[in-house]
C-alpha cells in the first residue's frame, strides 16, 4: 500500500472531525462529540503510521543494521497507547451523562454520523489490503470502529426520536469507548511483544530445532533465538553442531538450512554458528530428539 492513501485518510479524518463537532453541539450529543474526540486521536495515529510506512521503506544504515522495519510496530506501539487513555476518558464523560442525561436533536446525530460512516467506512475499505501489517492493522482496526460507533450512533437517534429515552445517548458512548479499549489492547500486546523480541507465531523454537535437525549432518542445535523485526521480517541466530568436513560441504549444509527455514517458518534472515565438537555442559541445548549416530 501507498503511504499516499494514509495522507488523504488523514486529511479526511480531520474534515470529519470538524463536522462531528459542530454536529456534537448543536445536536447536544455526548456520544457525538465522543465519536469527534474519537476520530480526533486517528489524525495523529495516521500521521505515525504514515511516517513509518515511509520510514520502513528506507534501507538499512550504520546506525540501523536491521534497517527501519519495527518503525511501524512503534507506531502501533504508540497509537495503542493513545487509545487506551482515550477510552478510559471516553467511558468517564459517559457514566457522567448517564448520571445526568440531556436530550438531544436526533437529526444532527443521523445527518452528521451518516457522513462520518461513509467517511470512516472508505477509509477501512481502502486499508483492507494492509491488514496483514501490524501498523496498518491498528489504523484498520481504529476505523472500523469508528464505522460501527457510527452505525451505532445513528440506530440510537432513531431510537431516541421514537423513544424520547435520553440515557440512549451516553450509553452508546460507553459502549463505543468499550470497544476502543477491547480493540486497542490487543494491538498493544502484538506491537509489545515484538518490541520485547518475541518469538513470531508460527515458528516454534522446538518446530524450527527439529527442522534444523532433519537436514543432513546436523547432528545438534542449541542457543536459538527467534525475533521478529516488524512486519513479515523475520530472525534468527542459533549454533549447529555438524562432523569434521571440507568447508565447501559445510556450506551446501548452511544453504540447506536457510532454504528450509525461508520456506517453513518465513525466516529470511538467518545467522547459523558450525560448531565441530567439545561444546561446554551450560550451551543451553534444544534438542527435541536425542542425536542419533548412523
Amino acid at each position: 500500500m501507498r503511504p499516499s492513501v494514509l495522507a488523504w485518510a488523514m486529511v479526511a479524518t480531520l474534515g470529519l472531525v470538524v463536522a462531528e463537532v459542530f454536529g456534537g453541539f448543536l445536536g447536544r450529543s455526548v456520544a457525538l462529540l465522543n465519536d469527534a474526540v474519537h476520530n480526533l486521536s486517528d489524525v495523529p495515529a495516521l500521521g505515525i503510521s504514515w511516517l513509518a510506512m515511509r520510514w520502513a521503506q528506507r534501507p538499512a544504515d550504520s546506525e540501523k543494521t536491521f534497517g527501519y522495519h519495527r518503525s511501524g510496530t512503534l507506531a502501533a506501539f504508540t497509537n495503542a497507547i493513545l487509545l487506551v487513555l482515550l477510552s478510559l476518558w471516553l467511558g468517564s464523560e459517559a457514566i457522567e451523562r448517564l448520571r445526568s442525561p440531556v436530550q438531544v436533536v436526533e437529526s444532527w446525530m443521523i445527518w452528521t454520523s451518516i457522513a462520518a460512516l461513509l467517511v470512516n467506512g472508505g477509509i477501512t475499505l481502502a486499508l483492507v489490503r494492509g491488514h496483514a501489517d501490524l501498523n496498518l492493522r491498528s489504523i484498520l482496526v481504529h476505523n472500523f470502529g469508528d464505522a460501527l460507533s457510527n452505525i451505532a450512533i445513528i440506530a440510537g437517534a432513531v431510537i431516541m426520536e421514537y423513544t424520547h429515552a435520553p440515557w440512549i445517548d451516553p450509553l452508546l458512548g460507553l459502549a463505543i469507548g468499550i470497544l476502543v479499549l477491547y480493540s486497542s489492547i490487543g494491538i498493544l500486546r502484538d506491537s509489545s511483544h515484538i518490541l520485547l523480541e518475541g518469538r513470531p507465531k508460527g515458528a516454534g523454537v522446538e518446530e524450527v530445532a527439529r527442522a534444523i535437525l532433519s537436514i543432513e549432518n546436523v547432528y545438534e542445535v542449541h542457543d536459538i533465538h527467534i525475533w521478529s523485526l516488524g512486519g513479515s521480517h523475520n530472525a534468527l541466530s542459533c549454533h549447529a553442531r555438524i562432523p569434521d568436513m571440507h568447508m565447501d560441504q559445510c556450506e551446501k549444509i548452511l544453504a540447506a538450512i536457510r532454504k528450509r527455514l525461508a520456506e517453513d517458518f518465513q525466516i529470511e534472515h538467518s545467522t547459523v554458528q558450525l560448531e565441530r565438537a567439545g561444546l561446554p555442559a551450560s550451551s543451553g541445548y534444544v534438542m527435541p530428539e536425542p542425536m542419533r549416530k548412523s
